[in-house]
């Protein structure tokens, strides 16, 4: 993919597909697009995070540090989410982000996602079931994991 950051748009995808054209235009100027680097870290773990980040375009590892050793928590592509955690409960990030190719990302933070919600409470819920989805498909699959690991 080329380095070049092309005009910033959310595309019908994740969290956002529900929404109508004009809806996702709305929301875009609630956030910002940032362009993010090969190699470069979004997120840092053990950092102050409270914004949800929607990936455009490109790919990021989620990775967390164990005994010394980086772990990879996940790929995170096109139409996925970060930060759906930090959102409603701001706090330190969990694991680190960074770009494995370059990416464009979506960000918005806690205070505008209430002024977006404030605005267009229709469109908003649609969002909030998506990030709710999301959060609910991702402990769940950590409950598997668990579960998986201390079977007698």
């Amino acid at each position: 993919m080329s380095a070049e950051f092309s005009t910033p748009e959310l595309p019908a995808k994740g969290i956002i597909e529900p929404l109508g054209d004009d809806d996702r235009l709305l929301l875009s100027s609630y956030g910002e697009f940032l362009p993010v680097h090969e190699r470069q870290v979004l997120i840092e773990e053990g950092h102050q995070q409270n914004s949800l980040f929607y990936v455009i375009s490109g790919t990021l590892h989620a990775t967390t540090t164990r005994s010394g050793r980086p772990v990879l928590l996940g790929r995170i592509g096109p139409g996925e989410t970060i930060g759906e955690i930090n959102i409603f409960h701001p706090g330190l990030a969990s694991a680190t982000v960074t770009a494995i190719e370059f990416s464009q990302i979506w960000r918005i933070d806690r205070q505008s996602l209430e002024d977006f919600m404030n605005v267009s409470p229709l469109p908003a819920s649609h969002l909030l079931i998506g990030i709710s989805s999301t959060l609910s498909r991702r402990l769940r699959e950590t409950n598997d994991k668990v579960a998986m690991m201390h079977q007698i």
